[in-house]
């Protein structure tokens, strides 16, 4: 199970016979995407990795970057890229890890955020510098060139070819922290990208920032930054992963491994990236460079529209002697970005425990794209308590940008659609049980009137207490009885 390259990872599903190796010569526009949008909502025997091993549009001297996409695709699949048999392994790891706290951090007045700091700091598993990498095998710093990729162009909309599975690293202008974000990249030429980093994300923040700084202190406009291609799929999902902006998302990823990861030099920017990595384009990104970015085929199902982005401009691009090109690909769900985000739905449930106890479990449903739907069962103990977890839930970091929230009994299984959908159409009074509220919405959000803030929903879809006003008596679930169940199962097989 214990991966180090994304070669050892494409071994490993190989293994399993989750690996399908295509042949067939096959287009980076729009060709890829087809072949993986019927895979991703086919038969799950069908659903697996796919390595294009002849993709036309990729040119290397010599032969063609093959390209591996849908790698994170199957609950399977995303549980091994994180060094795990299961994705609910995820949360009792996390939990372990964060009960495990030594009682003075426990005891002291750090906020959630540094605790958990603390106590992935104290596994020892900070990232390491080495000073030679494969990913340097190869290093262009002449006239590094975008051309060679095999970016893909994936919907007939799209403004232009786009790089879906990077690592964008930069670093805080003041504090030097290190930021790693999962931001798309638009290709406008041979040395020339797009930064698609949205408001609410690290690498805005550090944007702000430089901005402020320039205006300031007259320093240049400019933020270095390196896009990293492959590495452990542990490093790549962690560039998703909605930290709190303290936390290393290498570190991060360096838990989840088991071991730390490794970190080289750039060749022309000040800044580290993972050595096991297959390919990393060096540059800078130019804030007073803004570029109508878009549209692109977004994971919401529609295309995002044209806003103003920075550009990057490449300064290197270094790679290994036969690199392997990552890519996912995303539209009308259920596709392999549900899968990432089920993982973080996993991983995160205990910190979102930390702040609301009382939470038991929670889910995102595919068909609420992230954002749109989250679904939370509760230990009600008393009057407004579902309430209490709605406004706690918005202003719960990145899930504060919820469209809608319905929280149901800790009886009910969240990840059960129909269960949720059985509760939340019966056991709510549509007049006095929903909250309708305004605030931060996502930035993709092509229903918001206003960019970035529109309406928001909350459900309590619990059962209610006479001190909530209900006057009524509350009915109870029909079940079966426990004796009369034990019998049928000693039947069961007896009666065909």
């Amino acid at each position: 199970m214990k991966t180090n390259t994304l070669q050892d990872f494409i071994n490993l599903l190989e293994e399993k016979g989750q690996l399908r190796r295509i042949t067939q010569p096959v287009a980076a526009e729009l060709e890829i995407t087809e072949i993986v949008d019927r895979i991703s909502k086919g038969p799950g025997d069908q659903n697996k990795a796919l390595l294009f091993e002849n993709v036309q549009g990729s040119i290397m001297p010599g032969k063609a970057l093959p390209v591996l996409v849908n790698m994170f695709g199957s609950a399977e699949r995303m549980a091994w890229a994180l060094h795990t048999d299961h994705l609910d392994e995820l949360t009792a790891n996390l939990t372990r890890l964060i009960d495990l706290r030594p009682p003075d951090n426990a005891k002291g007045a750090l906020t959630r955020g540094l605790d958990l700091l603390q106590a992935l700091r104290a596994t020892g598993l900070k990232p390491r510098k080495v000073k030679r990498a494969p990913v340097q095998e190869i290093i262009e710093t002449g006239t590094p060139s975008l051309d060679t990729l095999p970016i893909l162009k994936c919907w007939p909309q799209d403004g232009g070819p786009f790089i879906t599975l990077p690592q964008v690293v930069t670093r805080h202008p003041e504090t030097g922290i290190r930021n790693v974000g999962m931001y798309r990249l638009q290709k406008v030429d041979s040395r020339t990208l797009l930064v698609h980093w949205q408001r609410h994300k690290g690498g805005a923040e550090h944007e702000r920032v430089a901005h402020e700084q320039h205006r300031d202190r007259s320093v240049p406009n400019t933020i270095p930054a390196a896009i990293v291609l492959g590495g452990d799929p542990a490093c790549i999902w962690s560039a998703s992963a909605p930290l709190p902006p303290d936390i290393d998302e290498y570190l991060l990823a360096g838990w989840l491994r088991g071991r730390a990861v490794e970190l080289v030099e750039c060749v022309t920017q000040p800044l580290t990236v993972p050595a096991q990595a297959e390919i990393v384009i060096e540059g800078y990104v130019d804030l007073a460079d803004q570029r109508p970015e878009g549209p692109f085929g977004d994971h919401t199902g529609y295309y995002t529209p044209v806003e103003l982005f920075p550009a990057f401009h490449v300064t290197a691009i270094t790679q290994r002697q036969s690199p392997i090109y990552p890519a996912t690909v995303v539209g009308i769900p259920p596709m392999e970005d549900y899968w990432m985000g089920k993982a973080t739905e996993r991983l995160f449930l205990p910190l979102v425990k930390l702040f609301l106890p009382e939470v038991v479990d929670f889910a995102m449903p595919a068909a609420g794209v992230f954002h749109n739907l989250v679904l939370v069962s509760i230990k009600k103990r008393y009057p407004g308590h579902a309430r209490k977890v709605l406004h706690g839930i918005w202003g719960l970091a990145l899930l504060s940008l919820t469209k809608a929230i319905v929280v149901v009994d800790e009886w009910v299984d969240v990840h059960n659609p129909t269960e949720v959908g059985w509760q939340a159409l019966g056991n709510v009074d549509w007049e006095r049980d929903v909250i309708i509220t305004k605030g931060m919405v996502d930035q993709l959000d092509h229903a918001a009137y206003n960019p970035a803030f529109g309406g928001k929903i909350g459900i309590d879809a619990t059962a209610k207490l006479p001190e909530e006003g209900y006057t009524r008596h509350w009915p109870a679930v029909t079940r079966m009885t426990p004796e009369t169940k034990a019998k049928i199962d000693l039947l069961w097989e007896k009666l065909g």
